[in-house]
Order: C-alpha cells, then structure tokens, then sequence
C-alpha cells in the first residue's frame, strides 16, 4: 500500500507514519511545518513541505503518485485555544479538510482514515462512551471535527470515497523517541514532565473542583503506540465496509491528579502543583468503551496503562537519541 500522511510531521502523525512502514507500506508525508517537527519524519518517507490547504500543490502531490489511502492528522488540536479563536479552528480542521477531499474524490483515492476525537461527545450522559452515545460538542474543536465526520458520510452515501473516523481519546506517551513537542506545549503528561526534569517550577492543575474522588477530571490515556496500531487495522476494514466510525482509548480512566502521582513516581521527583479554574469546555469525565474496536479491528491496546505511558514519555525525553 502506499499512503499520503499529512500532518505526519506531528507527534501522532509521525508515529504513524513510521508504523506504516514497519509494516512494510510506501509512505509520503504532507506537512506545513506550523506545528511539527522535520526531523519527526522517519526516513524512508518521501516528505512534501505543503499546506493541506494548498490545493494546487496538493494535487501536484497527489498526482505524482498512485496513492492508496490517507491518513489525515493535520489540522489544529488545542481545545482550550478553540474557544478563543474558533474561526481559525473550522478554517483549518474544516474548511482545509474538505479542500483536500475533493482532491482525494478527483485523484481516485479509495480511502481516507480521519484523526478525529472524543470531543465529539461532549458532556458525556453515560460512561464508558460507546459509539451510539449522542453527538454533542462543547467545544469549536469538537465541533470541527464533527463536521468533517458529517461530510464524510455524505461522501461515503454518494460512493466518493471509504472512510474510518477514529475518535480518540486522550494520545500519550512515546514511541522510540517520538514524544510530544507541541508549542505551546498544553498537555498534562509533558508538562508535569517538564517540571520533573526541571525545566519548570511547577505545574498549574486546571480545576480540582470537578464532581470526582479526588477532584480533578477524569480522562482516558492511550499510548501512541497502541493508536498508530488500531490505524494500519483500520485501512484493512476498509476493504470491506465503507464507513467505520470507532472509539480508539485504553477502556479505563485516570484522574489529572492520578496522573501527576504516577509521574512523581516514574521520574522520583517532586512535581509541585498550584490549581486554577476548570478550562471552558472540559468535561468532567470521559472514558472510552472500546469493544467495538475489539470487534471490527481485532485490536486490544497493548501499552496504555498509565505507568506505561508516563515511563515511555520519560525515556524519551531523557533519550540522547531524542531530537
């Protein structure tokens, strides 16, 4: 198979970009470079410094090779930041997306295996959440991607294209030496990291007010190992079914302060923690049902307990290898 990766400069796009090829796939990487890393792309990937949004040098790409499937993970993430300039949220999530899919549609590519998320769900009714849970963004993130799993169902009706849309849960920890790098960096794991390797005094808990044991939000971890996995399973169903709409989390939850004990405990230092207001448009719990994963995938995480995570994340960022 040969597949187009955009945003596989990223962290998650990297990873999977050098899953597919481990798994013996041709790969190109698409990415503008505005939040990834050149030397996240592994070697052996033909890379194109390009703009999703770019259509004209899209279709050069996409016209120089016979392609497969894409797997689309570029596109803007940062919930919180969605809420103070969500135009640029659907003009990047949305609006770039559905430019790249008419060129997909054009150039014949079968395929497409969409990033998308929990954030779909919003303020859960029930956990854990399965596919069947109503639809309900409280975020311009969740919403854009949403929008784009609309469209492609209309897609899909109309014959266009098959689709997967993985909706994951909260992607953490490292894969060799591919960990995160966002800048600004907004994720709880790295940040508490950074405080335990020092380059932070402390750590800002976003709420500890929240209707939990201990206070804080619950949320579900998945090792991005076991993510870049369920997508090389997920482009196989695709031969068979042309719409599938699938969960992708460790089954379990953790909460925030759960979280900063178990990176106390990996690294052996103290993560000094001061608390601020809840973050607009953060739910209280969310915690994935993966069965149905386990059923069409034949796939089971592998590496997404927290201790798991959080000591891969570690090993990464203290790796001479680590760039």
């Amino acid at each position: 198979m040969r597949a187009l990766v955009t945003g596989g400069a990223g962290y998650i796009g990297s990873v999977v970009a050098t899953a597919l090829l481990d798994a013996g796939h041709q790969v190109d990487v698409v990415d503008n470079l505005s939040d990834g890393n050149r030397d996240a792309v592994p070697d052996g990937a033909a890379f194109h410094e390009v703009s999703v949004g770019d259509i004209g040098a899209m279709r050069e790409v996409l016209g120089s090779r016979d392609f497969d499937a894409c797997y689309h993970l570029a596109g803007s993430v940062d919930l919180g930041r969605s809420m103070s300039a969500p135009e640029g949220f659907f003009a990047n999530n949305v609006g770039e997306t559905l430019l790249l899919l008419d060129a997909l549609v054009e150039r014949g590519v079968p395929k497409f295996i969409l990033s998308s998320s929990a954030a779909v769900y919003g303020e859960p009714l029930y956990t854990p959440i399965d596919e069947s849970h109503p639809t309900a963004p409280v975020s311009p993130y969740g919403e854009s991607k949403l929008m784009v799993e609309q469209a492609l169902r209309w897609l899909a009706r109309r014959g266009r294209i098959r689709f997967a849309a993985l909706r994951y849960f909260n992607a953490a920890g490292a894969a060799g030496h591919l960990g995160e790098r966002h800048v600004p960096e907004t994720h709880l794991i790295p940040l508490a990291l950074a405080v335990a390797a020092g380059e932070r005094d402390g750590l800002t808990l976003l709420g500890d007010d929240y209707p939990t044991a201990d206070g804080t939000c619950i949320r579900d971890y998945i090792h991005v190992s076991d993510l870049a996995a369920a997508h090389i399973r997920a482009v196989e169903v695709l031969d068979r079914d042309e719409v599938l709409v699938c969960n992708l989390g460790s089954g379990s939850g953790t909460s925030n302060a759960a979280v900063i004990q178990a990176v106390r405990d990996v690294t052996g230092h103290p993560v000094p923690v001061s608390v601020s207001p809840r973050r607009e448009g953060d739910p209280t719990t969310l915690v994935a049902s993966i069965e149905l994963a386990r059923a069409v995938l034949g796939w089971e995480p592998s590496r997404s307990t927290i201790t798991q995570i959080v000591s891969d994340a570690w090993d990464a960022r203290r790796s001479p290898s680590a760039r």
